[in-house]
């Protein structure tokens, strides 16, 4: 379970986040990522530098009914909870799940959200 100063709440986060931050896909995943740090000059501003590192996630009716969306969701927060500490302060994360993510299992979605997650974290330092 994320606590909830780690949680993305507002639309606006998400908007930004997923228009000005990076990306990164795999199969079942889309994860955006917005760094405060690296957007120092353009006029955007993630938050605070001593705001917590934010995730939301993005489950569309694309992914199933709403017994697939929300095993998925569970699924996809759990692994980002025990992601928090890779995620720089202040930080913006959206996860996006694709229709493959109903069917990927536990170890497939931990797999894509890893992969994903060292693509965006590696471009943005």
């Amino acid at each position: 379970m994320l606590p909830p100063s780690h949680r993305l709440r507002r639309s606006d986060d998400f908007r930004r986040a997923v228009r000005s931050g990076r990306r990164a896909g795999r199969r079942a995943v889309v994860v955006h990522f917005l760094d405060q740090h690296s957007l120092s000059g353009s006029g955007v501003v993630a938050g605070s530098p001593d705001d917590a590192a934010r995730v939301g996630f993005v489950v569309s009716k694309a992914v199933g009914n709403a017994v697939v969306r929300n095993r998925v969701h569970r699924r996809l927060r759990a692994v980002l909870a025990s992601r928090l500490p890779e995620l720089t302060t202040g930080s913006l994360t959206v996860v996006r799940a694709l229709p493959a993510a109903a069917t990927a299992s536990y170890a497939e979605l931990v797999a894509d959200v890893d992969g994903a997650l060292k693509r965006v974290l590696v471009d943005s330092r």
